[in-house]
């Protein structure tokens, strides 16, 4: 062969593809045991911050039912305070207290009575 072919040969050669076979090599992501640990401790205080949240509505639940108990009572003590108000002023009367007086035996004296003024 001549030159001319020998270098003709060696260029056809270089352009050709070569039919190496190429190994994709996939890394896989692990996670570490910092992160892991880190993890970990989030979903932990994810966790506990839940638990506590529902805690507090609880208590304040509780304790929203025992105000309503509590001004129930109240107004239920007001309205026998307001009944008792009534009898009182019903049994406060001038007139009930002069029957009461004439049923004891009572009589007034005009001469021993004396006008208080405040």
């Amino acid at each position: 062969m001549s030159n001319y072919a020998k270098k003709f040969q060696e260029e056809w050669r270089s352009e050709q593809p070569s039919h190496s076979v190429q190994t994709v090599i996939v890394h896989k992501a692990k996670i570490s045991f910092g992160e892991m640990a880190l993890l970990l401790l989030l979903t932990l205080l994810i966790a506990a911050a839940g638990v506590k949240i529902v805690s507090n509505q609880s208590a304040i639940y509780d304790t929203n039912k025992d105000i309503q108990k509590m001004e129930s009572s109240i107004d239920e003590q007001v309205k026998v305070n307001n009944d008792l108000e009534v009898q009182v002023s019903e049994l406060n009367t001038y007139e009930r207290i002069w029957k009461k007086a004439a049923e004891l035996g009572l009589m007034l004296n005009e001469n021993n009575v004396k006008v208080v003024q405040e």
